[in-house]
């Protein structure tokens, strides 16, 4: 048995000590509060210390990291077919292992303990994860070199990924997902084929749509209808399904996402900076009423992983496409980047409150951008930053303890000796 408590933790303003028993959180009592089972337990001093839930991050492509400012100020196509998918074609094994340790090192740090990935060999991304005690959904990836047949590499992925996950002893924090990449770079014959396995094992399906107003012009060129209408024609629809940007989006597609249970991922830094467009938040959340999580995309796109960023740009996008100041509120994004990417995964976590898996963040009061705190939502939406945390908690193990992460050096090292080689 396993227990660790938080001492003198500041959680919804008063002073609490915080039992997390195996992975969970057990008990919430005032400080000071003793009960004899807790006498063996690890005790870490948060006197002071905000206590708020960590990040879920929606959607990314963690090896990324090592092509962060490698192709900047372009249109989304131009960066992805000519530069993007040749240097990821060089790609080695060591490489996507150094970049996604790299990412994950960034995202700890940010306060991020869950990301949502589609990449190439995501059977070496799982060894990363299971290493460094993060959670993660990782994708077996689908594109195809011609209708209906499927790269041999991602053949192979899949089946490394599967044997890799069987094996592994972090399968509490690990859940794989069907990841056919786009309606652009794989048919519907093999979308079909994905949305009976995901269906017969009741899996997860994460995929990109409506992500740029090519991408619509063309699903109608070629379907008769929108992303959103082509993908629920061929089954992919439904409560266990993630689409990455959204951005695109008209009234009858948001019905359909709200009639289904559909998640859409916003990825608002990404969007921006490729001009893809701005995802609209009023119409799909506050109006539409469906179901929301927020993501960094890779930092090839994006060029940081950090959610404080993703929440600011969130809400600050959704005012001006809105024209409504009133728009995502500090406390609906901030909860669209905790509760619901959680939620979007069937994760019992994302708010601290007994019974739940303890994921949770230290906030260090005394940074500058929580000075003065009126209402802490919205400092942490619209002021904060990575280094407002001090210590992150994932699945009741402390993997930033007082901004120090163990072996942090090394895996710096070691992402510079792979980008060297790339």
């Amino acid at each position: 048995m396993s227990v660790l408590v938080l001492q003198n933790a500041r959680l919804n303003g008063k002073s609490v000590d915080v039992e997390i028993e195996n992975g969970c959180f057990r008990k919430i009592r005032p400080a000071g509060e003793r009960h004899p089972d807790t006498g063996d337990a690890e005790r870490l001093d948060a006197e002071g210390m905000l206590l708020v839930p960590a990040f879920y991050n929606a959607h990314t492509h963690a090896a990324m990291s090592l092509l962060r400012g490698y192709a900047d100020d372009m249109e989304l196509f131009t960066w992805l077919n000519d530069y993007i998918w040749p240097v990821e074609g060089r790609l080695t094994t060591e490489q996507i292992y150094q970049g996604t340790r790299l990412a994950i090192l960034e995202m700890i740090r940010s306060g991020t303990v869950f990301f949502n990935d589609m990449y190439w060999e995501p059977e070496i991304t799982l060894k990363a994860v299971d290493e460094m005690g993060v959670r993660a959904a990782l994708g077996r990836l689908y594109i195809e070199e011609s209708p209906g047949k499927i790269l041999e590499r991602n053949l192979l992925s899949t089946a490394a990924l599967e044997s890799a996950y069987r094996n592994s002893s972090a399968k509490d924090r690990i859940l794989l997902t069907f990841a056919p990449h786009a309606i652009y770079s794989v048919s519907g014959v093999t979308l079909r084929r994905i949305a009976e396995e995901a269906k017969a094992q009741d899996g997860f399906i994460h995929i990109h749509a409506s992500e740029t107003a090519q991408e619509v012009e063309t699903s109608f060129k070629e379907h008769g209808m929108s992303p959103v209408q082509w993908l629920d024609t061929c089954g992919l629809l439904g409560p266990k399904t993630i689409l990455a940007h959204c951005v695109h989006l008209s009234d009858g597609d948001v019905g359909l996402l709200r009639d289904r249970g559909t998640v859409a991922v916003t990825c608002p830094c990404s969007n921006a900076k490729l001009c893809s467009g701005q995802f609209d938040f009023e119409r799909v959340y506050e109006k539409g009423k469906c179901r929301i999580a927020l993501g960094t995309d890779g930092c090839a796109s994006n060029n940081s992983l950090s959610m404080f960023d993703e929440m600011k740009f969130a809400s600050l996008s959704a005012k001006l496409k809105s024209g409504n100041p009133a728009c995502a509120a500090a406390r609906e994004v901030w909860q669209t980047a905790t509760r619901g990417g959680a939620e979007a995964f069937g994760i019992h976590a994302g708010v601290i409150e007994e019974g739940r898996l303890a994921d949770c963040l230290l906030l260090d009061p005394d940074s500058l951008p929580l000075i003065p705190c009126h209402h802490l939502d919205a400092n942490l939406v619209y002021a904060a930053d990575p280094s407002c945390v001090d210590t992150v908690i994932c699945n009741g193990r402390v993997l930033m303890r007082h901004r120090v992460i163990p072996g942090e050096r090394e895996i710096v090292a070691a992402a510079r000796e792979a980008l060297a080689k790339l």
